[in-house]
């Protein structure tokens, strides 16, 4: 299929989906919840990736969530978009962006992280994060993910102060 990864390809992402799968069991929970539902953890439990509907038919982005650094005040928000040649499923993250219209410098500036989004089924294959509607996918892969939120404003005194892991792992389904 175009746009899957398995576990053989690619040395980092291989690396990271292969300790994702082998780290943390396998739960089929994640298959009876849709992706604009799912709720992941990593694996130290400091953060939370919960995804919201975008309720919108005619919305750019494919999926909408928002990371919280547990045991702060720190809540990203985030969206994922399809884009083409090759077709990845690419996600940003932003923290405290400005309200209202806003320059291209002002969302450079409150951009955390941005880069692909991949789904990990129960075998343990990546794919592009699906759409809503879809099966939630059992993991997430977010490369780079925790390095980029410690080089962000929402890093330092008072805000988050461990990095996730760039792998997290269904939790459960949102109501």
């Amino acid at each position: 299929m175009s746009g899957r990864i398995g576990i053989t390809a690619g040395k980092g992402v291989a690396a990271i989906a292969a300790a994702a799968f082998f780290a943390v069991p396998a739960s089929s929970l994640g298959a009876a919840c849709k992706q604009e539902r799912a709720v992941y953890i990593d694996r130290d439990g400091a953060y939370e990736l919960r995804f919201t509907p975008l309720n919108s038919a005619s919305a750019a982005a494919s999926n909408q969530f928002k990371v919280s650094a547990l045991k702060t005040s720190v809540v990203m928000e985030g969206y994922v978009m399809p884009s083409e040649d090759p077709v990845r499923a690419i996600g940003i993250l932003m923290f405290n962006c400005p309200e209202g219209d806003a320059t291209g410098a002002d969302l450079n500036a409150c951009t955390v992280w941005q880069g692909a989004v991949y789904g990990m089924d129960a075998r343990g294959e990546l794919d592009n994060l699906q759409p809503e509607g879809s099966a939630a996918a059992e993991r997430l892969v977010l490369p780079g993910l925790g390095p980029a939120i410690r080089e962000s404003s929402a890093w330092g005194e008072g805000k988050a102060s461990v990095a996730p892991w760039d792998v997290l792992v269904f939790k459960e389904c949102a109501t």
